[in-house]
């Protein structure tokens, strides 16, 4: 259900409008999410498991468009009923859902045939979120003080970003950057190439984090068969402000679909500089790369080995999930762990979806068993 809004600009020129006058202004939304979290790590400290209750809860407006231009604007906060969980108490399990309000999006757009440009703040996704994204799982989404270009012509396509600050879903970790962003991609008939350069820098310690890469993305067809496959290939330059280091980034996957159910299998490489640095994504989407527990939003110094198999399908109308992940080193013989995560949703209505999700980390050597529950309510209004 939208909402519309009428401004006058003064009241001397204020009149009646009709209905479709008001709504050719603009419109409100919002998006309110619901969720409890359980988390239960066995860490050395014995902290309490954790628990938490939020209300997720984002209202925006925006504009139309008027000789192409636009504005968005959109407050965001997170109300806690429940904050038996670190860092709001010490003593607890972490849970990376604190309380908050912010302006979560702020920006003026424009837009003329295959160009955009968006100044302001705003939300940034680019390809699948591996290296560039809004961290959208969490209640305080990641988004960027930045000013954006994206041109497309065709099957041909091209984006720019330059990023100020990153506004992060923990405030503590908030940053003052000076980073570009570059990325294109052509899409052939079954098969997609893109290329792209991510040049992170940040202003107050000065390190940097320079990424280059190239991703295929296709389908072809066997018999009756489709299979979707996916490869990619990245070379990453650190200055952590001391030393230099050099890593390498890999994934390959294929993918089917049999009586209805997807089945991927891949292999995910996040490599290592000698046992001394591992390659790292720092404004990516985490949470929905190497397992849902996330113990890996950091990749060790040693690398990390993702060998992976997921499993996709309904049941009437639910939809379900199962992934599993074998972890490993890339530099000496450690197997870190494995872990299962289990999802389940279902549209209740047009704009109201439930859903819960499991993850469960067996430690072997990296890490403690990890543990997390996850119970939703989600509408739009």
């Amino acid at each position: 259900m939208k909402y519309t809004l009428s401004l006058c600009a003064a009241a001397l020129l204020c009149s009646q409008p009709s209905l479709a006058e008001i709504s050719d202004l603009g419109s409100f939304y919002s998006d309110i999410k619901l969720r409890y979290e359980h988390a239960d790590i066995d860490d050395p400290a014995d902290n309490d498991k954790a628990d938490t209750a939020l209300a997720d809860i984002a209202v925006g407006f925006k504009s139309a468009e008027y000789a192409g231009f636009s504005v968005l604007a959109e407050y965001e906060a997170g109300v806690l009923a429940l904050d038996d969980f670190a860092p709001e108490n010490p003593g607890y399990d972490v849970i990376a859902d604190p309380q908050f309000s912010e302006w979560n999006r702020a920006q003026l757009q424009y837009k003329q045939g295959g160009f955009q440009a968006v100044v302001g703040r705003q939300r940034l996704i680019f390809d699948n979120a591996r290296f560039i994204g809004n961290v959208g799982w969490r209640a305080n989404e990641q988004t960027y003080d930045a000013a954006s270009l994206r041109y497309q012509q065709g099957k041909f396509t091209v984006q720019y970003a330059y990023i100020d600050e990153v506004h992060s879903i923990l405030k503590k970790f908030d940053a003052d950057t000076d980073s570009h962003l570059l990325n294109a991609s052509y899409q052939f008939e079954t098969l997609s190439i893109g290329g792209y350069s991510y040049l992170l820098e940040d202003d107050d310690s000065g390190a940097r984090n320079d990424t280059t890469g190239l991703r295929i993305d296709g389908s072809v067809v066997l018999g009756d068969q489709k299979l979707t496959y996916r490869a990619e290939y990245a070379q990453q330059r650190a200055d952590t402000g001391g030393a230099d280091f050099d890593a390498d980034y890999l994934v390959t996957d294929i993918g089917t679909s049999v009586s209805g159910v997807s089945l991927t299998l891949g292999n995910e490489r996040l490599g290592s500089d000698d046992g001394q640095y591992g390659f790292q994504t720092p404004l990516a989407t985490k949470h929905a790369f190497n397992g849902w527990a996330d113990v890996f939003l950091a990749t060790p110094a040693n690398g990390l080995d993702d060998r992976y198999l997921k499993v996709g399908g309904k049941l009437g109308k639910v939809k379900l999930a199962v992934h599993y992940h074998d972890f490993a080193a890339m530099e000496g013989s450690d197997r870190y762990g494995d872990e299962i995560d289990l999802l389940a949703t279902m549209k209740l209505a047009e704009r109201y979806t439930v859903g819960a999700k499991f993850a469960d980390y067996s430690a072997k050597d990296l890490g403690n068993d990890t543990r997390r529950f996850w119970l939703w309510l989600q509408f739009s209004l």
